[in-house]
């Protein structure tokens, strides 16, 4: 599903203007970015959670030659799906 099939299916649901559901998908994406980048986390009920967490640095190998080097420490963005979510996956599967 991409964000324009997200903007589509909200527009089908509630009946607003394309316009207003495209400005409203962009704020709630724009506003997880920009919390994620602050380096906070964001929790949506239901949904699950969007975490900042820091790697720290590591030795690595290139596989091409087969040379040591060190990968460097940096943030990532992990996602912990809510317990109603799973459920609603492992649902689908049965």
């Amino acid at each position: 599903m991409t964000k324009a099939d997200i903007v589509e299916h909200i527009f089908e649901k509630v009946g607003f203007s394309k316009k207003d559901v495209i400005d409203v998908v962009e704020l709630v994406f724009e506003t997880i970015k920009n919390t994620a980048e602050s380096g906070e986390n964001v929790k949506i009920s239901g949904f699950g959670n969007f975490m900042v967490r820091q790697k720290r640095a590591r030795r690595g190998r290139n596989p091409q030659t087969g040379k040591d080097l060190t990968i460097t420490a940096r943030k990532v963005l992990t996602f912990k799906p809510s317990q109603i979510l799973r459920d609603a996956v492992n649902r689908q599967r049965l």
